[in-house]
């Protein structure tokens, strides 16, 4: 595989965590379609146990999807901005403590966020609360699918 095609799936990978993150894109859909392409380029029985587990994680976090309550952005009460920001915290979070760093860091990238928005403790506490109720465990663990996914994807790829 070439350079430009390892950096082309890495993009893809990152546009599908953030496809999380943006109501109407198929995040992981897209971190799939990712392995996917990286599979039939490489063609290596590693490149394919990688994909298989990409299957399964993804299609588990599917069906856990269908047993928790829909996302209610606008009872959640934060602006989309403020969801978007805290995303992103937890993808970064991912990387700098590999995979508790996720959620850990999308929790603390709210908190933050509404802390500054809000101004007091108590608020930001009760408003992450609220948004955590609404949508939060829904993205985070589709999110953190994705993110061992594409954690698994660079592994095998680094190893390989």
């Amino acid at each position: 595989m070439s350079g430009w095609q390892w950096v082309a799936v890495g993009l893809v990978m990152l546009l599908g965590l953030f496809g999380v993150l943006i109501p109407g894109i198929p995040g992981p859909l897209i971190v799939w379609a990712g392995v996917l392409w990286w599979a039939m380029t490489e063609q290596t029985a590693l490149a394919w146990a990688v994909l298989i587990g990409a299957t399964v994680v993804l299609l588990l976090n599917q069906a856990v999807k269908w047993l928790l309550p829909t996302r209610d952005l606008r009872a959640a009460g934060a602006p989309y901005r403020t969801l978007f920001l805290a995303g992103t915290t937890g993808i970064v979070g991912f990387f700098v403590v590999p995979v508790i760093g996720g959620p850990l860091g999308a929790v603390g990238g709210l908190y933050a966020l509404e802390r500054a928005r809000l101004g007091s403790h108590g608020d930001a506490w009760a408003s992450v609360r609220t948004v955590m109720r609404a949508i939060g465990l829904s993205v985070l663990i589709e999110l953190f699918a994705c993110l061992l996914v594409v954690g698994a994807w660079a592994g095998a790829a680094i190893a390989g």
